[in-house]
């Protein structure tokens, strides 16, 4: 289970990410089910809809990106 902070943290550096990091994520984040979002829904969802979603894959997993945030 992913800690308070470590939580916080992702949620930190998630708000920083622009659309081609998110993306690059979103291909690259090994999940435990799967996630198949068309390229259409990647390029034309607000932002901050696709940090939401990452965020909510990352918890629903408990797991961070591999991007050296503190585990």
């Amino acid at each position: 289970m992913l800690a308070s902070d470590q939580i916080e943290e992702l949620i930190c550096v998630l708000s920083t990410w622009d659309r081609n990091m998110l993306i690059s994520q979103f291909h690259a984040f090994q999940s435990s089910f799967p996630v198949d979002f068309t390229a259409e829904f990647l390029n034309k969802a607000p932002v901050e809809k696709l940090q939401h979603l990452f965020l909510a894959l990352c918890l629903q997993n408990q797991r961070l990106p591999e991007l050296g945030i503190a585990a």
